[in-house]
């Protein structure tokens, strides 16, 4: 609108001036407008955000205070000061009467700005206007849409003052932010029943009417946007989807958006279901569709991240804090943290190992596996997607040596695991009632409770499995995966090599060996020294240190 303004010039000037009341009298908070909130004073907030759409000469505060009316001389608005004014009453068009009269003869329209409503924008004003305008209405009152109850005291006791059987309206509530009218109104102009349109704030809409109001408009003011970039396919699994929900779980006080990179069907739906923003890549570049969201910082969990997508993000002054990055563009976050490389060694902005992996919360009141003399159960798992199908080949090799044993198998998929039917066909045929099938939980630390044994990839699951004390054969994915140091002998895990190098034998033979009591063991004492549960914490403590937000 500013830029309309510009264009515009003395169009708009004619068209319309904003009125700001500022009375001190009726402040609810004593000295309530010309007290920093989140370091800028109310009534200069106010100023603030009317400049933005309009030139000084046609925003007028109408004060009682000498004190204001030095702020708007010293901003280069109007001031109208009368000591003795107070307002009476919530309706503010009546209040302002004679102010709007005087105003009615060099102007058309009057957009009246609420002071104590901070968290109103210039961007909602200007598209307020917009809409009114387009709808060539006689007023605009701004609101916000409420569901609940409404109940009437009548005699000592509540009276369903809606009773439509159902006990529940959609209502609206002024919100008292913003109100424009046409000022002709005022002078009987017009001709029928005006025409009054709404503008929905909704959490925008707080007005400051209690100290905890001011409290929560502080809060809100000070939050920073973070925006989560994910990827998430068949090809590279769930894990950095499950991490980034995790640690986005954990910050509350600050705006939190996702963008899923173009292709990434399976994050989308993930995070969908747990109500976050959600923004695909379309066409254009991944910075772009990330710069538009205006972020004040980014976190990336996509693999490695180039120089130009690093040095555009940088350029505009957005902290970067990259995940499992190992390419040409991690050299330019704030933070790099890639838990699952060992080799590495940690910096202050390079963070490395086991001591920076994020143990989910369910794992943490998880009952942690005793050593049993005997293999009782049997856990076979690939992670999210599983795209190559693993665990069907495992499930052939291994079945057979538990059937002999009589080892329960449990057999758990990700919601990415598109084999789903074909592994369902093949259980039928096995016909083992000792085989279990959990497909997309939500509950995998209890998929690891009672487990003695586990096979798996290379990802996220190994610290998982150390945790809760599970031995483990581990067969990877992908060339990157053996790079992920972690799931070795050292830390009660028997690493194979990439799958498709290894033979059935191999894996028969290895399993096995991993049966006997003795090197299970060894394997279990390795995993009991280990504790992942202060890490997540630590993680998001750098986190916000890298950004500036360690105190807010």
């Amino acid at each position: 609108m500013a830029d309309q303004t510009a264009a515009e010039g003395a169009v708009f000037v004619k068209k319309c001036c904003i009125v700001i009341p500022a009375v001190k009298k009726n402040a609810v908070i004593p000295d309530q407008l010309v007290k920093r909130l989140a370091g800028v004073m109310l009534i200069d907030r106010a100023i603030h955000t009317a400049r933005a759409v309009a030139a000084g000469g046609d925003v007028f505060v109408v004060t009682d205070s000498q004190e204001i009316a030095l702020v708007c001389e010293r901003s280069g608005v109007e001031c109208r000061r009368n000591s003795a004014l107070r307002f009476t009453s919530l309706d503010i068009v009546a209040e302002l009467r004679d102010a709007l009269a005087e105003l009615a003869e060099h102007y058309e329209h009057c957009l009246i700005l609420r002071a104590s409503c901070p968290l109103l924008t210039w961007v909602d004003v200007e598209d307020a206007w917009k809409q009114y305008c387009e709808a060539q209405a006689d007023s605009l009152v701004t609101v916000k849409s409420v569901r609940q109850r409404i109940w009437n005291v009548r005699g000592g006791s509540l009276e369903s003052l809606l009773d439509d059987g159902i006990g529940e309206e959609q209502v609206l509530v002024e919100s008292r932010a913003l109100i424009i009218v046409r000022l002709n109104l005022l002078q009987g102009g017009g001709t029928g029943h005006p025409r009054i349109i709404p503008y929905f704030l909704n959490e925008r809409a707080i007005e400051i009417q209690s100290y905890q109001d001011w409290w929560i408009c502080e809060r809100l003011l000070l939050r920073r946007h973070l925006v989560f970039v994910v990827a998430g396919y068949p090809a590279i699994g769930m894990g950095h989807v499950f991490r980034a929900l995790m640690l986005a779980h954990e910050i509350s006080s600050h705006k939190i958006s996702f963008v899923c990179t173009r292709g990434s069907e399976l994050a989308v739906e993930s995070i969908a279901r747990k109500d976050y923003r959600i923004v695909r890549q379309g066409r254009e570049p991944l910075v772009d569709t990330v710069l538009a969201l205006r972020p004040d910082m980014v976190i990336n969990d996509i693999l490695n991240t180039d120089a130009p997508y690093m040095g555009r993000l940088a350029s505009a002054g957005v902290c970067c804090v990259n995940f499992e990055d190992e390419g040409p563009g991690a050299d330019m976050a704030n933070l790099v943290v890639n838990a699952l490389y060992e080799s590495a060694g940690s910096t202050e902005r390079l963070r490395c190992g086991p001591d920076y992996f994020c143990l989910r919360d369910e794992f943490v009141g998880a009952c942690r596996n005793v050593l049993r003399q005997q293999v009782k159960t049997v856990l076979i798992t690939f992670g999210g997607t599983d795209f190559r199908d693993f665990s069907r080949r495992v499930l052939s090799v291994i079945e057979p040596v538990c059937r002999a044993y009589n080892i329960a198998i449990r057999l758990v998929a990700g919601p990415g695991y598109a084999h789903k039917e074909a592994m369902e066909s093949h259980l039928r045929e096995l016909a083992n009632p000792l085989v279990e099938f959990t497909w997309d939980t939500n509950v995998m630390s209890r998929m690891m409770e009672g487990a003695d044994l586990a096979v798996c990839s290379a990802g996220r699951t190994v610290y998982e499995l150390a945790h809760m004390r599970v031995p483990a054969m581990v067969v990877a994915h992908h060339e990157r995966e053996v790079g992920h140091a972690f799931a070795r002998p050292r830390n009660g895990f028997a690493f194979l090599g990439i799958m498709d190098s290894i033979s059935d034998a191999k894996i028969r033979n290895v399993f096995l060996a991993m049966l006997k009591y003795k090197r299970r063991a060894r394997f279990f004492e390795r995993q009991s020294r280990r504790d992942f549960t202060g890490n997540k914490a630590r993680v998001i403590a750098l986190m916000m240190h890298a950004a500036g937000l360690a105190d807010k």
